[in-house]
């Protein structure tokens, strides 16, 4: 009888250790959450320069966004007729605002990039202005949460 109430206990013990593991580890989730900051850019290229950019961020810049401490979430080509030839719409996220910047700023000197940027734009200008930012945290009801 003793032996039942050791197991049964050492169960419970268990139980309440996994339940509050588990509770500490949402917890965490949600604040790293509530710090995440995702980046919404949309390039748009010079006439007939959008394959070259798809080409450099699937060859070259996705590589080196994670390099960078940037995930890759999304990238769209949008299908309506005028920008279905010369706009890339993606997102990525970073750890929070501050990560943001000290990732570009890295990514932006790294010998790595300018090699491949310049390369890219041997046979000319992929941009046709600067790429549109916008930094977004998630709301408290989105289902991304």
């Amino acid at each position: 009888m003793k032996a039942n109430r050791i197991v049964i206990g050492a169960g419970v013990v268990l139980a309440v250790g996994l339940g509050a593991f588990w509770t500490g580890m949402l917890v965490g989730q949600a604040k790293k959450a509530n710090t995440r900051i995702y980046e919404l850019r949309t390039y748009t290229t010079l006439p007939g320069r959008l394959p070259a950019l798809n080409k450099r961020f699937a060859d070259h810049t996705m590589k080196l966004f994670e390099k960078h401490g940037m995930t890759n979430e999304m990238y769209w080509i949008p299908t309506d007729d005028a920008r279905k030839d010369t706009t890339l719409i993606y997102v990525i996220s970073h750890p929070s605002q501050e990560a943001a910047e000290k990732n570009w700023n890295a990514f932006r000197a790294d010998p790595d990039w300018i090699k491949i940027r310049d390369a890219s734009e041997a046979d000319g200008k992929i941009l046709a202005k600067p790429p549109e930012r916008v930094f977004m945290r998630l709301t408290d009801y989105s289902p991304g949460k």
